[in-house]
């Protein structure tokens, strides 16, 4: 027996072969002793049916009833009792009186003493009694049948039988029936536990099960503990496994394992993005309501392919810092242009005086002053929400100085109320941002107008720019639509990002070329929104 400890030791292969070859010689030793024991019944059944067979063919002699007439019966009844015990190699043969007094005998000596064993079923009758007892010759399996004359009377009894030594012999001559049986079965169960044993020590990789539980438990704690996302997919694109946090970036549902990824409910582009099991890095996609990096590779062990390895990490946070970021740089910018400007003014209105022209100085300096004071008042009068104001104010400065005019549209008003302040950025800054962007793609005057206000059905922000306009307006607000370079922080997300931002406020959002040739997009709100 393997020790305890040493066992303990084994790789979980050699332990599972161990126990099967174990359970294979339990199970094999049952079933031969088994098959012995029914050996065993077997032919002390078919040695009493032989000796019952031997004692009726002697009985039915009529020798032996005439012998029985005739004064010294052992004289006749001795020889022909050998000669039948010769020939059918039984051990004894015995004729007696009914009250079991020997006339025959292996053993001369024992003629005329008293059989041992029992003769009262055979004295009544009885031609099938069967028995196993220790006698003169010791323990036989023997038939006691009676001998009757012709009026129906028993006259004399014949016991035939076997000593139960020759019986066992007859039983050891089919032992080697029974091991030609049993070894080929014991080899044929040895090789398909070794062949278990050797494929379970090629996927267990060798290692026991206290190896295996603490893999499994370390493995688990660490992928349920990363901060990024990880979805391991099989060669079929299904889900074999899935952490806590990319179940939160995805939305998963709680069962997923066997799925196929593009069921999963996944906007379409990152369902077959990642259906397709293609390299992919650092790729930028939308969910329901957050902004992912997608990273994308082969999993292969030993040169062959498992399936792909994906990893997520959460860009919402960093998407948003970014946009509030460009959103300052460009009031920096938009500073640093009116200070230049200012500058530019100042010095102008300098030299004018000091030329002596005074009046026109003063024309100069007013007109500039109300220009700039024109755009201000019409936000801060129009727009009610102070960060969506200072939002138009500083993209306007950007826009004028790239080139492009972005003004506010006769009447425009934007109510406090609308909307989370930081959605109406998000959703004002991108659509002005790719505005600007398009009419920079147009010919002269290039300009970006935002018109805003409340109807009967909501709220309704358009904004318009002189771009060459959408050749597919129904793509525009899909992820990765964009015309522009990509760069680090993803392209074709701007107005992907309106549109979820929309969405969640229960709007529509919808984009068209404007008559004039440009393009327009308008954003609705509904009314509920409006009166909160």
């Amino acid at each position: 027996m393997i020790p305890v400890r040493r066992m303990a030791r084994l790789s979980l292969a050699a332990q599972l072969f161990a126990l099967q070859a174990a359970l294979v010689v339990l199970v094999l030793g049952g079933v031969g002793v088994a098959t012995y024991l029914q050996f065993a019944g077997d032919n002390a059944r078919e040695t009493a049916e032989e000796m019952l067979g031997v004692a009726h063919t002697l009985a039915a002699v009529p020798q032996v009833r005439e012998a029985l007439e005739e004064p010294d019966p052992s004289a006749v009844l001795q020889p022909l009792a050998e000669a039948v015990r010769a020939d059918t190699a039984t051990d004894f043969v015995v004729v007696m009186s009914p009250q079991g007094v020997r006339y025959s005998h292996p053993d001369p000596s024992e003629i005329g003493r008293v059989f041992r064993g029992t003769i009262g079923p055979a004295v009544a009758g009885e031609t099938t009694f069967t028995e196993t007892y220790t006698g003169t010759l010791g323990p036989s399996v023997r038939s006691v049948v009676p001998v009757v004359d012709e009026g129906g009377r028993v006259v004399a009894l014949v016991s035939a039988g076997r000593t139960v030594t020759a019986v066992s012999r007859e039983l050891a001559g089919r032992l080697p029936v029974l091991l030609a049986i049993a070894l080929p079965a014991l080899a044929l169960a040895a090789l398909g536990s070794w062949l278990v044993s050797r494929w379970l020590r090629r996927t267990t990789h060798d290692m026991g099960p206290g190896e295996l539980s603490r893999m499994y438990e370390y493995y688990d704690a660490v992928l349920h503990s990363v901060r990024e996302g990880l979805v391991l997919l099989d060669r079929g694109g299904r889900v074999q496994l899935v952490n806590d946090e990319a179940r939160r970036l995805l939305a998963l549902p709680a069962e997923v394992a066997g799925r196929p990824v593009d069921e999963l409910g996944l906007p379409d582009v990152l369902g077959s993005a990642l259906g397709s099991g293609e390299r992919r890095s650092d790729e930028i996609h939308l969910t329901a309501d957050r902004i992912v990096v997608v990273n994308q590779a082969p999993a292969r062990w030993g040169g062959s392919d498992l399936g792909t390895v994906v990893t997520l990490r959460d860009h919402t946070e960093l998407r948003a810092l970014s946009s509030e970021l460009e959103t300052i740089r460009g009031f920096a910018q938009s500073l640093n242009a009116q200070a230049h400007e200012a500058a530019n003014q100042l010095h102008t209105v300098v030299s004018l005086i000091e030329l002596g022209r005074a009046e026109e100085a003063l024309t100069y300096a007013t007109a500039e002053l109300e220009l700039a004071r024109h755009l201000t008042d019409a936000v801060l009068a129009g727009i009610a929400v102070p960060e969506l104001a200072a939002l138009v104010v500083g993209k306007a400065a950007e826009a004028g100085e790239r080139g492009v005019e972005l003004g506010l549209g006769e009447g425009a008003q934007v109510p406090a109320g609308i909307a989370d302040p930081r959605d109406l950025v998000t959703i004002v800054g991108n659509l002005l941002d790719n505005a600007v962007d398009a009419a920079l793609e147009g010919p002269e005057p290039r300009w970006v107008r935002l018109d805003a206000g409340c109807d009967a059905g909501g709220f309704v922000l358009r904004v318009t720019d002189s771009g060459t306009g959408l050749d597919d307006p129904e793509a525009a607000f899909t992820s990765g639509f964009s015309t522009k370079p990509t760069d680090g922080m993803g392209r074709g997300l701007g107005l992907a990002l309106v549109r979820r931002a929309v969405h969640r406020h229960g709007g529509t959002v919808s984009a068209g070329n404007a008559p004039g040739g440009g393009a327009e997009l308008r954003v609705r709100l509904p009314v509920r929104e409006v009166l909160s």
